[in-house]
């Protein structure tokens, strides 16, 4: 029993003589001592002139659709010389009726207008006759007035079938469907064959080929809206359109409460067509704001932070609103001070209150810095 309590009491004095040396090699570290999770730039926002905009939805329609009716009644269309999608010039023909009815009313005015015209003649002759043998005692004033009356009468008789061959040359020529102005056709009813009447629609065009762009826009922004400013759209076809605001809707959709704002297009206008969906921004002008770089805004449960460092090397996470982006800068409109010390990227790999090391603190100017390393 001795041997075996003296090696117990051996063993424990090695046990704490072990504890005591590892003790002593390990050095004591400070509660209030933190190691520095990253080493990030800071920049300081910068203040910039940025482009307002006010964003719209809205569709492409024709600048001005013209319907071309046939203006002869009853006659039968005998060809069609175009299309849907066929440009266009003022005067050309774009379809054909029957004339061969109006031809022969023509010929038959003409040959009336001549009869008219010998009948005025030989009363002209006797006019003058009577004039001269009233003179000479010959003829009474009675006589000679019915002789002028006769006169009077056939030379109204030449007018009226001088206007009647006119009519039947407009009836004529009213027998070629003509395009009243350059542009696109966009839609055809016409069909060989088929007897039409006065005012029947046979073809759409769009004049000059030219389409607009008629945005929805809130009626309180309708106010900040100038005729001539610029926009650019973007059409369901993914091409993208320059225009100019060409007029303010005068009333506001009593439904919906937008006004429609007409937006004048190039006439090229490519893959882009009337009916199309488009987004677009109109543009209203310069105005400044603080700015950082996109790098230094992070993104997360659908709000923007961005993180500062004081003077104590500590993060601290703001909340911000973002606005209008320009380049790789975006526009922070609430939440951060000017003179705040903002890390240039990395923002993702920091919680707040976390110590980091500051390497470079560039200027404004330079606020590209690179991104933070671990």
């Amino acid at each position: 029993m001795k041997k075996n309590g003296v090696g117990l009491w051996a063993g424990l004095g090695l046990w704490v003589a072990a504890v005591g040396m590892v003790s002593a090699t390990e050095p004591v570290k400070s509660p209030g001592a933190s190691k520095p999770t990253l080493t990030v730039t800071v920049i300081t926002p910068q203040t910039a002139s940025l482009a307002q905009k006010i964003s719209a939805n809205g569709s492409l329609a024709a600048w001005q659709e013209a319907i071309i009716g046939a203006e002869a009644h009853g006659l039968k269309i005998t060809e069609v010389r175009v299309t849907v999608g066929d440009r266009v010039q003022r005067g050309d023909v774009l379809a054909t009726l029957q004339a061969d009815t109006l031809r022969a009313e023509l010929a038959q005015a003409e040959a009336a207008l001549a009869e008219a015209t010998a009948s005025a003649q030989e009363a002209k002759a006797q006019s003058d006759r009577a004039r001269s043998l009233q003179q000479q005692g010959f003829f009474s004033n009675a006589q000679l007035s019915q002789t002028l009356a006769a006169d009077a009468s056939a030379q109204a008789r030449v007018q009226s079938a001088r206007a009647m061959v006119q009519l039947q040359t407009v009836r004529l020529s009213q027998t070629q469907v003509r395009a009243p102005d350059a542009g696109v056709i966009s839609a055809r009813q016409a069909t060989v064959g088929s007897v039409v009447g006065a005012g029947t629609e046979l073809f759409r065009l769009i004049l000059q080929g030219r389409i607009e762009w008629r945005a929805e826009v809130m009626a309180a922004e309708i106010g900040r809206i100038q005729v001539g400013a610029p926009v650019q759209l973007k059409a369901a076809s993914g091409q993208l359109l320059q225009g100019k605001v060409r007029m303010v809707a005068p009333s506001v959709d009593a439904q919906t409460r937008n006004a429609i704002v007409y937006v004048d297009l190039p006439a090229a206008t490519g893959s882009a067509r009337a009916g199309m969906y488009a987004q677009g921004e109109i543009a209203l002008g310069q105005s400044q704001a603080l700015t950082v770089p996109q790098a230094a805004v992070v993104v997360r449960d659908g709000f923007s932070y961005v993180y500062t460092v004081g003077s104590d090397q500590k993060v601290n996470q703001l909340k911000v609103q973002t606005g209008r982006q320009s380049g790789d800068r975006v526009e922070v409109s609430n939440g951060l001070k000017a003179d705040a010390r903002v890390v240039a990227s990395g923002g993702a790999f920091l919680n707040h209150g976390d110590t980091v090391r500051v390497v470079d603190t560039p200027t404004a100017q330079a606020a590209s810095a690179p991104s933070a390393t671990k």
